[in-house]
């Protein structure tokens, strides 16, 4: 335990420093200390303190600074005092117990071997060698969330995430930046579709419940062993960016559903423009208004059917015909026409593809 590690550095510190102090996680656990603990009351006071800064503060008499507070203040250094020997203490501290949890983490920290993993930092027999050694299981599905939160600011999400997934030993958070984070969430078996929806949307409805912040999660497909996690992480990645840029309403983005979106991704930019100007040989996609969009979009929802469009936009049958031939002077498609309202289609979503990130036009 790296508890042991740290009661380790404290003993040693004790023959140097004449002052009490240790070292507490972020649940208000004294993990090692030489004696003199501070109350409950002043250790929940001391990790709100260390939590909003990595810098040096004192604190109810004691000088406290987090050990790092990225993704959140997980250790934190307290000493009695706050003199010139408390300060110079609690530095010389961190800095040692930050070296022992670098090296425990490295060596034995299942979190980080995952995280390994999934930014690709292992050799395939590297990955099993290490999977032994810390008897993490090899051949049990598991599938990936890819959370990514849509606000700006502060939002301890992180925290709200390794409440709901606890078990440290089987799901595994991986913090990339404030804005993202990584669920490997093992299963007991392999499990339906829907039901790691149902799982995404609680992880939306949950955060939203608690931070009042909304994200959107990215779905992979299920990783049927350890060998498989980069890949299912590539795929919840690819989730969020193709679903945001083909279903901006939707949170809960599954891989396994994003259609002819992932196709148009992985195509080309320059075969996307030349299919656009092959297309619309007369006119701009980008020349139609508003509402002839909204007349097309409407158009597609209700499979081509004129009367059906025309009763859910209010306008008569007339205008709506109407409005459809002025669509094939401007384009040159006919949207009536099955194959022609296909071709308009993709190009319309190849279009709002390029359109989502102007380095690509």
């Amino acid at each position: 335990m790296i508890s042991k590690a740290f009661q380790n550095i404290i003993t040693q510190m004790a023959d140097v420093f004449p002052k009490k102090f240790g070292i507490v996680d972020s649940h208000g656990l004294i993990l090692a200390a030489n004696g003199g603990e501070p109350t409950d009351d002043v250790i929940e006071s001391i990790i709100a303190a260390a939590s909003s800064s990595d810098k040096l503060l004192f604190k109810d008499g004691y000088t406290v600074r987090s050990m790092s507070n990225k993704p959140y203040a997980e250790y934190v250094v307290y000493v009695e005092g706050t003199d010139e020997i408390a300060k110079y203490c609690c530095k010389s501290i961190v800095v040692a117990a930050n070296n022992v949890r670098y090296y425990y983490d490295e060596k034995f920290d299942k979190n980080n071997f995952m995280q390994n993993i999934i930014f690709d930092n292992l050799l395939a027999f590297d990955l099993h060698q290490k999977a032994r050694e810390l008897h993490v299981d090899t051949d049990i599905p598991r599938a990936v969330f890819y959370v990514k939160v849509l606000e700006e600011g502060e939002n301890g999400i992180y925290e709200v995430l390794r409440n709901m997934f606890p078990d440290k030993e089987r799901d595994f958070l991986i913090n990339i930046d404030s804005s993202n984070i990584v669920l490997i969430k093992e299963l007991k078996e392999i499990e339906m579709s829907d039901k790691l929806e149902e799982l995404a949307q609680s992880i939306v409805d949950t955060v939203n419940a608690e931070t009042m912040l909304t994200v959107c999660v990215g779905l992979s497909t299920i990783a049927l062993n350890i060998d498989q996690i980069n890949n299912a992480y590539k795929e919840a990645q690819i989730a969020i960016e193709v679903g945001k840029v083909f279903d901006e309403e939707k949170y809960i983005l599954n891989y396994d559903s994003l259609g002819i979106g992932r196709l148009i991704y992985q195509l080309p930019i320059k075969l996307c423009e030349l299919f656009l100007q092959e297309v619309f040989k007369k006119g701009d996609i980008s020349t139609l208004d508003d509402e002839t969009i909204l007349t097309i979009n409407k158009f597609f929802e209700n499979d081509l059917n004129v009367s059906e469009t025309s009763r859910q936009l209010f306008v008569h049958r007339n205008t709506l015909v109407y409005r459809l031939e002025k669509i094939y002077k401007l384009t040159g498609l006919d949207l009536r026409k099955f194959d022609q309202a296909i071709v308009f289609k993709v190009a319309m979503m190849v279009h709002k593809y390029l359109e989502s990130n102007s380095m690509k036009i």
